[in-house]
């Protein structure tokens, strides 16, 4: 039997402060590495925030100057791959010896992304870029493409993350069960109450743990001088968590957490993923590959060249 200790961890970000955040990662860590967790799961964007109740400025059809300057300080407080704070990142996970899946809000060009960076305790293992924002998310964060859409063989289990409502996306879970994902992590900014019932159908339906992170965070946690059209006052609860860790037949092993900030702990018997594959493997026996298929493009997608100035011949 191999059996494996998992930490998820539900915590307000940092909001807008990366060093800080960093900071918090640490302690997080460390806490949940002396429970024994081997994995630690953190909430979607957890550095430097999900952004929650703010506007940006912006309605359709406009964008206000102090709209661009709340972007910029977003921007500013975004994460380069790979830059210093990867680089720490992935000392805490070696400094811990365990494996982290912490989910940062990306910077690449003049481009924000809602990424998962994967760490060993060798280091930075890689990344998973979401592939569709949800709602309002499309205006400051870019689409992923199938470039980064890993599952990382591990001598703890085989380990994915699929973030928040890309878990609706039915051929990107597919794609995740044909990869043969075994502790399949999903960090989220969803704290309604189907949430556990989403949790649940997809643990039964890849034969995986699910290891389900948000935060619980209140007006206090975001800046005070940005205005927050959800948050009345500072004390407001603006995500009630509701992190949790399923079994790959739908039981629930740790949570969901209500009461705020809590890292929850869950002993993964890998063996039950194989017990639970005897009479559905939706990547197997229940594929019926003569019927269905799955094609899958993992090809870059590179913005487009710039276009060159035609050269003007010079006269003799």
């Amino acid at each position: 039997m191999t059996t494996v200790r998992a930490a998820v961890v539900q915590a307000a970000a940092v909001g807008f402060d990366l060093e800080a955040g960093l900071d918090k990662v640490e302690r997080l860590a460390a806490g949940a590495s002396a429970g024994g967790a081997q994995i630690v799961v953190f909430p979607e964007a957890f550095l430097s925030g999900y952004p929650k109740g703010m506007t940006f400025g912006t309605v359709v059809g406009d964008r206000t100057p102090e709209g661009r300057e709340h972007f910029q300080r977003y921007f500013e407080a975004s994460v380069d791959v790979r830059g210093p704070a990867v680089d720490r990142l992935a000392g805490i996970a070696a400094e811990n010896a365990n494996y982290m899946v912490v989910p940062v809000v990306e910077r690449d060009g003049g481009t924000l992304y809602c990424t998962v960076l994967f760490f060993s305790p060798g280091g930075y293992l890689g990344k998973h870029r979401k592939l569709m924002p949800t709602a309002a998310e499309r205006l400051i964060w870019g689409f992923g493409d199938g470039s980064t859409m890993p599952v990382f063989d591990t001598p703890i289990g085989r380990i994915g993350a699929v973030i928040c409502w890309e878990n609706y996306m039915p051929l990107l879970r597919m794609s995740m069960y044909a990869k043969g994902v075994q502790i399949y992590c999903a960090p989220t900014a969803d704290g309604r109450e189907t949430w556990l019932s989403t949790m649940r159908h997809v643990a039964m339906e890849g034969r995986c743990f699910v290891l389900s992170c948000n935060q619980f965070t209140r007006g206090y946690d975001f800046p005070s001088d940005i205005p927050n059209a959800l948050a009345a006052d500072s004390n407001d609860v603006l995500s009630s968590g509701g992190s949790c860790v399923i079994g790959p037949l739908g039981e629930v092993l740790a949570g969901p957490a209500r009461d705020g900030e809590e890292t929850l702990f869950a002993d993964l018997d890998l063996d039950e993923i194989t017990r639970g594959k005897f009479d559905l493997d939706v990547a197997g026996h229940y594929a019926r590959p003569d019927v269905f298929r799955l094609l899958v493009d993992e090809e870059p997608k590179l913005p487009v060249a710039p276009r060159r100035a035609a050269s003007t011949p010079t006269g003799e």
